[in-house]
């Protein structure tokens, strides 16, 4: 690329990178797009890679028209597009982190941009503590059933019994009095 114009050559040797989405929020389960966009002279070799608190780990790296060279870690969950898009397939909460892509020039310029994904699964946690905290309170409610119920059995056992026993001292004093006379 040798023009007069300094500019043209800039734009001729340089990559753009663009990114339309540079967050996105998915929940469990979903199919994700890091959707991006680049122009360069030539064919690029483009890089994704994953970043977490766990540390850095390589996604995918190809050229446009080439099979793509997918790591172990995701392979059968990403597939590559032309344009340096990657699609991960059936996101878990695991997935949530930094994908940073790299398109590099024949000649060695580069450019990289980032796009952070979040992965939440805040509707299944929302009905999972609604389902536990109902049958919690069902249980507690059978629970105090239970316990009025075998608190009511003794309480009318233990009444009887001191009827019973009023009936029986009652008699005795009746007798001794008979035999008094």
């Amino acid at each position: 690329c040798h023009h007069q114009n300094p500019e043209e050559s800039l734009t001729c040797q340089g990559v753009s990178l663009y990114i339309p989405q540079p967050a996105i929020n998915a929940t469990v389960e979903e199919d994700i797009l890091l959707s991006v966009d680049y122009s360069c002279h030539g064919i690029p070799t483009i890089e994704w890679k994953y970043t977490s608190s766990w540390g850095v780990q390589k996604i995918v790296e190809w050229k446009p028209g080439t099979q793509a060279n997918i790591s172990q870690s995701h392979k059968d969950r990403v597939c590559t597009f032309d344009n340096g898009s990657i699609q991960l397939f059936s996101v878990g909460v695991r997935d949530s982190g930094s994908y940073i892509v790299t398109v590099t020039e024949r000649l060695g310029s580069s450019r990289f941009g980032t796009i952070v994904l979040h992965v939440s699964e805040i509707l299944y946690e929302d009905l999972h503590f609604v389902a536990v905290f109902l049958a919690f309170l069902v249980a507690v409610a059978a629970l105090l059933i239970s316990l009025m119920w075998v608190c009511n059995k003794c309480a009318y056992k233990f009444q009887r019994k001191r009827r019973h026993k009023l009936k029986e001292s009652t008699t005795e004093e009746i007798e001794l009095q008979d035999v008094e006379c």
